[in-house]
C-alpha cells in the first residue's frame, strides 16, 4: 500500500467557526440527556411563514442553475422591499444573491489581491478568519463599555492616518446591531464616521443582517450618508427565520461596478448559484406583504422584552450590560466577580464559558472569540431558547419564555454563589 506524505504541515491552522462549535456541543449535552439552555447559537427561534415554506415546496422540481448573480425577480423582490421597508433606492443589477451572506462576504474579501481588513472588537466570529483565508491582513480596533461596542470616528481617522501604505484597500466590516453586542449606530454617530470613511477612501461593508430587527421604527444605514463607498448585506436568515435555506445578497453600488463584477466572478468559481428553489421562495417572502409588518412587529415585541428580562436580571447581581437594541444577543461583562473567579482558576473568558456549560448547562460564547482580549471575561448571550411559534397565535395573550428564565436563574445563582463558596 502506497505511504502518502504527511500533509498537515501544510494544512491553514484556522479553527472551525466558534459558533457551530458550541451548537454541535449543546446537541450533544441534549442526546446525552443532560440540561442545556442554548444561548450559544444564534439561530432564529422563529418559523419560516407557512406561505413561504409551501412556495419552496411548490419549487421543489427547479433544479436548474440560475444567473450567478441572482433570479432577476428576486432581485427586484429585494430592491423593492428595501425600498418599501428602508427606503434604499436600489437598483437590482447591482444585487447579487448567494448561499447565505456569509459566502458573499468572503467572495468580497477575497475580489482583492490585498487589502487590509478592518473590524470592530468585538465582531462576529467569522469576519476574522474570512479575511486570513482570503490572504489579507486583519487589524482591530478596540471598543468599550462606556461606548457601548461602538468604533469611533477619531478612532477611524487615527488608525487610517496611521498606515504604512495608504494606497492598499482598507475594508472596514460593520456589522449592525450588532452580533454579539445587541448594540446599534445612531444617525448623528453614522454621518461622522461617513465623514472619515470618505476622507480616506474607506470601503465599507455593512452588514445589516438584523437590521429588519431594529427595536427602533427609525433606523439608519451607513449608506444612507456614505452611498458610493458602503456595501450592504443582508438575507433571510435573521428576520425571517431561514437560516438553514442558506439565501442572503449584497448590494454593491454602481461606483464599484468594477468590484460588483469580479464578486461575480468569485461567486462563479465557489458556490456558481445560490439554490434554484430556495431562490423561488425567497422571492415570496421579500413579496411586499402587510403580513410581514405583522410578523416582524410580533418578532420585535417579544425579543425587546426577553432583552429586558435578561439585562435585568443581570444587573441585578452587578453584572454590566446594555440593553439589546435590536436582534437576540447581550454582551454581559462579568469582570465584577474577577477576583472570586481567578480563585477558581477562571481567567478567561473561554475557561468561564466551559465551566459554565459544565456545572450549569448553560451554552455561551467566549469573548474571545469576538476579537476580545482572551482575559476578558466578556460572553456573548443569545437569548434564543424559546418557543418562536406562538408569534403565529393570535390569541396569545401572554409572551412565554419560561426557558430563557430558567437558564438565567441558574447562570445569576452560579455568579452569586462564587461569593457564599457553595459551588
Amino acid at each position: 500500500m502506497k505511504t502518502f506524505t504527511p500533509v498537515s504541515q501544510y494544512l491553514r491552522k484556522n479553527k472551525h467557526s466558534e459558533t457551530l462549535h458550541v451548537n454541535q456541543l449543546s446537541l450533544s449535552r441534549a442526546e446525552n440527556y443532560q440540561p442545556v439552555f442554548k444561548f450559544g447559537f444564534g439561530q432564529s427561534p422563529f418559523p419560516v411563514p407557512l406561505e413561504i415554506t409551501k412556495e419552496l415546496a411548490n419549487a421543489a422540481y427547479r433544479k436548474e442553475y440560475m444567473s450567478v448573480q441572482g433570479h432577476v425577480p428576486l432581485r427586484e423582490a429585494i430592491a423593492n422591499f428595501h425600498k418599501e421597508k428602508e427606503g434604499k433606492n436600489w437598483k437590482s443589477e447591482n444585487i447579487i444573491v448567494g448561499s447565505g451572506s456569509k459566502i458573499l462576504l468572503f467572495c468580497v474579501m477575497a475580489a482583492y489581491e490585498q487589502a487590509e481588513i478592518l473590524l470592530p472588537a468585538p465582531s462576529w466570529v467569522s469576519y476574522e478568519p474570512q479575511g486570513q483565508l482570503a490572504g489579507h491582513k486583519v487589524s482591530w480596533l478596540t471598543t468599550t463599555f462606556t461606548e457601548k461596542w461602538h468604533i469611533t470616528p477619531e478612532q477611524l481617522d487615527q488608525h487610517c492616518a496611521q498606515r504604512e501604505n495608504p494606497d492598499i484597500p482598507l475594508i472596514l466590516v460593520l456589522n449592525y446591531p450588532s452580533n454579539p453586542t445587541g448594540q446599534t449606530y445612531n444617525t448623528e454617530q453614522l454621518i461622522a464616521l461617513a465623514q472619515v470613511m470618505r476622507k480616506h477612501n474607506v470601503i465599507v461593508i455593512a452588514d445589516e443582517i438584523y437590521s429588519l430587527l431594529s427595536y427602533e421604527k427609525n433606523y439608519s444605514s451607513i449608506a444612507d450618508f456614505y452611498p458610493e463607498g458602503s456595501i450592504v448585506s443582508s438575507g433571510i436568515s435573521k428576520w425571517c427565520g431561514a437560516g438553514g435555506w442558506r439565501l442572503g445578497f449584497m448590494h454593491i453600488p454602481p461606483e464599484l461596478e468594477n468590484l460588483l463584477s469580479t464578486v461575480i466572478g468569485v461567486a462563479s468559481e465557489t458556490y456558481s448559484c445560490a439554490p434554484s428553489p430556495i431562490q423561488i421562495a425567497a422571492t415570496k417572502a421579500y413579496a411586499i406583504s402587510s403580513k410581514t409588518d405583522i410578523f416582524l412587529s410580533k418578532q420585535i415585541e417579544l425579543l425587546s422584552e426577553i432583552s429586558l428580562f435578561c439585562t435585568k436580571r443581570l444587573h441585578e447581581i452587578g453584572v454590566k450590560v446594555h440593553a439589546a437594541e435590536g436582534g437576540f444577543y447581550l454582551f454581559p461583562d462579568f469582570s465584577v466577580f474577577a477576583n472570586k473567579m481567578k480563585e477558581r482558576g477562571i481567567e478567561t473568558s473561554e475557561q468561564l464559558t466551559s465551566v459554565l456549560m459544565e456545572e450549569t448547562g448553560v451554552a455561551l460564547l467566549p469573548g474571545s472569540a469576538f476579537g476580545m482580549p482572551a482575559d476578558s471575561l466578556t460572553t456573548r448571550l443569545a437569548f434564543v431558547d424559546f418557543d418562536g411559534s406562538q408569534i403565529l397565535f393570535d390569541d396569545k395573550k401572554e409572551l412565554e419564555y419560561a426557558k430563557v428564565k430558567e437558564g438565567m436563574l441558574l447562570l445569576c445563582n452560579w455568579f452569586l454563589s462564587l461569593n457564599s463558596n457553595t459551588i
